[in-house]
């Protein structure tokens, strides 16, 4: 993901089951009052997840992002996000996955629930 990989975004697990990623905070990820951008925020976010639903896809097929949510909770000043994502559905034709986004203590600064569509030739 070349986007993903400009923006710093680095993967440390990656199974069907569970992924893992971190996002270092920058200053020049920032928005004003140095926290983190939500746009930085959701590519971490959306980056595990779509990997997630890659693990997840039958052979041959591929995947596109066709719903995205993100709800907020609190900021990120400093430190590392960590986003950790699961598959809460994997069906047919549409996978579904959720994102916790975290700080180094383990608190929660936010969540991401994605659906992708299962594409098949």
């Amino acid at each position: 993901m070349p986007f993903a990989q400009a923006l710093g975004v680095h993967l440390t697990e990656a199974t069907p089951h569970e992924v893992r990623a971190h996002l270092d905070w920058a200053p020049q990820h920032c928005t004003a009052g140095g926290v983190l951008h939500g746009g930085a925020v959701m590519t971490l976010a959306d980056s595990a997840g779509a990997i997630c639903a890659h693990l997840n896809l039958p052979d041959g097929a591929s995947t596109a992002t066709t719903e995205s949510k993100t709800n907020f909770f609190r900021a990120l000043r400093e430190g590392t996000l960590h986003a950790v994502s699961r598959p809460l559905h994997v069906g047919r034709t549409s996978i579904t996955v959720q994102t916790e986004l975290l700080d180094d203590t383990g608190r929660r600064l936010g969540h991401t629930t994605q659906t992708q569509a299962v594409l098949t030739a």
